[in-house]
C-alpha cells in the first residue's frame, strides 16, 4: 500500500493560535492538512477464474461483519462482445455469498463516443439511485479507458464519492489512465473539460482481458509506456527500444513487462510525486499531450488516444533536440521505437499546423495560469518551459512528416 502526504507536517504551534486574538481584530488562518488516500494495484491473469478471490478480498475490506458489499457492474460494451470474461466475472460476483450485485450486468457504450455527451453519464448517476448506492457500496468498471473516465466521473460526483474499482481492458488503461486518479468527460468540444480528480478503490491489470485486442489498440496502447521511460527511466526506454519488435508481435512477456513497468512509473509519480491532483504548473505525465488532445477532435477520435500521443511525443522530442539540446541521435531512437511498434508517426490533420497550435492555449487554459509544457533535455531529464518557439516546433512538425515518408494533406 502506498500513501501520499502532499504537505510537510508542521509544528502543533504554528497551526494552531496559542490564545484567541483581541476582540476587533481580524483574524487569518491557514491550517495545511493532508488526506490519507490508500491506491490498490492487483495484477492477475485471470480475475474472473482462479483468481476471483483478489476481487472479494478488495471488496471486503471495511464493511461491516454480517453484512455483504453491495455492487454494481458496468462493462464496455465492445469488451462484452469480443469475449466471455464479463459474463464469467458477473457469474462469479452473483453466486458469492459475501457479494450482493444488486442488478444485471450494465453494458455501456464504448469509445471516446461515451464521453461525448451527458447520455451514459445520466444512465449511470439513475442506476446507482435507483439501486440506493451509498459510499460503502462499490461500482465495479471493466473497459477501455473512455468507459472507465465516465464510470468514474459517475461515481466520484454520486454522493460525492462511491467506491470504484477499475478492471482496465486495454493496453493503454492498463499502463496509464486505468491507475491515474482523473475521471471527466468532454465538453464543448474540448477533451476532458468536466472532471474530477478521484483515487480509485483499486485498479485490477488482469492479462486475459488483453487477449481479444485489435493489434491496432493493442499497439498504441504502449505510447504512453514510451512516454514515461523518456520521463523517468532512460534504462527503461532502452529496453522499450530494444523489444520494440516483440512487443509489436504481441510476445507475452514483452508486454507484460512492458505494461508493468509502465503503470508502476505512473503508480509512484501519483503517489510520491507531491502533486496527485495536479495543483501545480508543471504536469509531465502530460509529455506529449498538448498536441495529441488537440488531434483527438480534430480527427472525430478517429486517431486514437495512444496513436495521437505517440505522434505528439514524437513531435516534442524533436522539438526538444531544435530548442533545448535534446541529442539528435536520441530523437531519432524514439521514433525509431514507434515505428517498429507498429503506430503511427503522421496524420493529415496535422495541417494546418496553426490550427493545431491551438492546443497550447487550450493546454494553458486547462492548466489554469502560465503555460507549462514539459520537453526533455535527455532521456530522463525533463524540463519544464514556458514559451514555445512556434516557428521551431513548425520546422518539428515538417522534419516528423519527412521521417514519417508522409506527403502533406
Amino acid at each position: 500500500m502506498n500513501h501520499y502526504n502532499p504537505v510537510p507536517d508542521m509544528p502543533e504551534e504554528s497551526a494552531v493560535p496559542a490564545s484567541p486574538s483581541p476582540e476587533g481584530h481580524d483574524e487569518a488562518l491557514d491550517i495545511a492538512f493532508a488526506v490519507p488516500q490508500t491506491h490498490r494495484l492487483r495484477m492477475t491473469t485471470d480475475l474472473a477464474g482462479p483468481q476471483f478471490a483478489v476481487l472479494e478480498q478488495l471488496l471486503a475490506i471495511d464493511v461491516a461483519p454480517g453484512t455483504s458489499a453491495k455492487v454494481l457492474l458496468w462493462v464496455d460494451a465492445e469488451v462484452a462482445a469480443a469475449g466471455d470474461f464479463p459474463l464469467r466475472l458477473s457469474q462469479r460476483l452473483a453466486s458469492s455469498d459475501a457479494i450482493n450485485l444488486v442488478a444485471p450486468m450494465m453494458e455501456v457504450q464504448g469509445g471516446e463516443a461515451v464521453k461525448n455527451s451527458e447520455v451514459v453519464l445520466r444512465q449511470m448517476l439513475s442506476q446507482i439511485n435507483d439501486h440506493d448506492l451509498d459510499r460503502r457500496s462499490t461500482i465495479i468498471v471493466v473497459g477501455g479507458g473512455a468507459v472507465l473516465d465516465a464510470a468514474g466521473f459517475a461515481a466520484a460526483i454520486a454522493h460525492r464519492g462511491i467506491r470504484l474499482i477499475r478492471v482496465p481492458t486495454t493496453v493503454l488503461a492498463q499502463a496509464d489512465s486505468g491507475v491515474g486518479v482523473k475521471n471527466a468527460i468532454n465538453y464543448f468540444g474540448k477533451k476532458n473539460w468536466i472532471g474530477t480528480f478521484a483515487v480509485p478503490w483499486a485498479v485490477i491489470n488482469d492479462a486475459s482481458v488483453l487477449l481479444t485486442l485489435p493489434d491496432r489498440d493493442f499497439r498504441s496502447g504502449f505510447t504512453e509506456a514510451v512516454k514515461v521511460s523518456l520521463l523517468k527511466d532512460a534504462a527503461g526506454f532502452e529496453w522499450l527500444h530494444h523489444h520494440a519488435d516483440q512487443i509489436r508481435a504481441r510476445d507475452s512477456r514483452s508486454c507484460r513487462v512492458a505494461i508493468r513497468e509502465s503503470c508502476v512509473h505512473h503508480l509512484r509519480h501519483i503517489t510520491q510525486g507531491g502533486d496527485p491532483f495536479e495543483m501545480l504548473e508543471a504536469r509531465p505525465l502530460d509529455f506529449g499531450h498538448w498536441s495529441a488532445h488537440r488531434l483527438e477532435p480534430l480527427t472525430g477520435y478517429r486517431l486514437r488516444h495512444g496513436e495521437a500521443v505517440g505522434i505528439g511525443v514524437a513531435i516534442d522530442c524533436l522539438y526538444s533536440s531544435l530548442v533545448l539540446g535534446f541529442p539528435t541521435h536520441a530523437a531519432e531512437k524514439v521514433i525509431d521505437c514507434l515505428r517498429r511498434l507498429g503506430v503511427p508517426l503522421w496524420d493529415q490533420a496535422i495541417d494546418p499546423v496553426d490550427r493545431l497550435f491551438q492546443g497550447l492555449e487550450e493546454f494553458r487554459q486547462h492548466l489554469g495560469g502560465r503555460l507549462t509544457i514539459t520537453m526533455l533535455r535527455d532521456i530522463g531529464d525533463p524540463v519544464d518551459v514556458h514559451e514555445i518557439d512556434t516557428n521551431a516546433m513548425a520546422k518539428a512538425i515538417q522534419q516528423l512528416r519527412g521521417m514519417a515518408g508522409a506527403s502533406a494533406g
